[in-house]
């Protein structure tokens, strides 16, 4: 606790890099979250021990595969009722999953505990320029309040 500021705790935590299941990283972090206020997304510093992967060639793949496309892409339930991501898909879950986990650190509090539950659509945004962009609509679940 510290006073008139709000609560800090030390994490000492082993990550699994997505793109290298096999490989494992430890990570320490500070999380202080604030008093009082809780439109006030928490403070997080972090360091990696090591490095992660270097996604520089999947991102090439996924970005020729998508540009590739004759439509702009369009799916829904990723994962589906089974809990299953089709290997084509899961580019556009992990880019869910990082937006998700940062909805989830601007409305996270000591209280919440939120998690991914399922990206319900997501549809490519016809753009003009080479950049890609995609509009998704993702489902979170909230276990404290079940």
């Amino acid at each position: 606790d510290i006073s008139d500021v709000g609560r800090k705790y030390h994490l000492d935590l082993v990550l699994e890099d997505v793109l290298d299941k096999d490989r494992t990283l430890n990570c320490s972090a500070e999380v202080l979250y604030h008093l009082g206020n809780t439109n006030i997304a928490p403070d997080v510093q972090f360091t990696l021990e090591g490095e992660l992967k270097n996604s520089d060639e999947a991102d090439t793949r996924f970005y020729n595969w998508i540009k590739s496309l004759e439509n702009e892409l369009v799916a829904e339930n990723i994962p589906d009722s089974h809990g299953n991501v089709s290997p084509e898909m899961e580019p556009i879950w992990l880019l869910g999953w990082v937006a998700s986990g940062y909805v989830i650190w601007q409305n996270s509090t000591e209280d919440t505990k939120f998690q991914l539950a399922q990206i319900k659509r997501v549809k490519q945004v016809k753009r003009s320029d080479d950049s890609l962009e995609f509009d998704y609509m993702i489902l979170l679940h909230e276990m404290v309040s079940q």
